[in-house]
C-alpha cells in the first residue's frame, strides 16, 4: 500500500490575511475554502494548478499555536518552492515586497534564495542551476 504527502497544515493569524499573501503575492491557488459547522475553516491552497501538495491553513487558537507564528520550523526553512527561473521569480517577488534575506545563488543542486513569509516562516526559493 503506497501513500502521498498531500498537504501540510500551516498555522495562521488570519484566514484574509494568508490567502492576500499567498494568494496574490505568491500566486498560490485556493482550491477550497469552507466554513465547517464549528465555524472553523478549511482553506487549502496550492502553489499552482499542476503542484500536487497543498497548504491547509489554520488559523492558531491555543497559546502554544499562537506561539508558533512564524516559526513552524523553528529558525529552520519550513518549505521549499521550486521555480522554473528563481531570478525571475525573486525580481517579480521582491517587487510585491516579498523580504528575501538571501538573493538568488547558485548551488550544486540549483539557483536558491530564501524569503520570509508574511509572518515570519522561512522558505527556500529554488530553480535549476544556472550555467556559470
Amino acid at each position: 500500500m503506497s501513500t502521498t504527502l498531500s498537504a501540510i497544515q500551516l498555522l495562521v493569524d488570519d484566514y484574509q490575511a494568508a490567502l492576500d499573501y499567498y494568494c496574490k503575492t505568491l500566486d498560490f491557488v485556493c482550491i477550497e475554502d469552507e466554513v465547517n459547522p464549528d465555524g472553523s475553516r478549511w482553506v487549502k491552497i496550492l502553489p499552482s494548478h499542476y503542484a500536487t501538495t497543498a497548504l491547509v491553513l489554520h488559523r492558531a487558537v491555543s497559546p502554544a499555536q499562537q506561539a508558533s507564528l512564524g516559526r513552524q520550523a523553528g529558525d529552520a526553512v519550513f518549505g521549499i518552492l521550486y521555480c522554473e527561473d528563481c531570478e525571475q521569480t525573486y525580481q517579480q517577488w521582491q517587487s510585491r515586497g516579498v523580504q528575501f534575506e538571501q538573493p538568488p545563488v547558485s548551488q550544486a543542486y540549483g539557483t536558491v534564495a530564501i524569503f520570509s513569509d508574511y509572518l515570519g516562516n522561512r522558505w527556500d526559493l529554488i530553480g535549476p542551476p544556472t550555467d556559470h
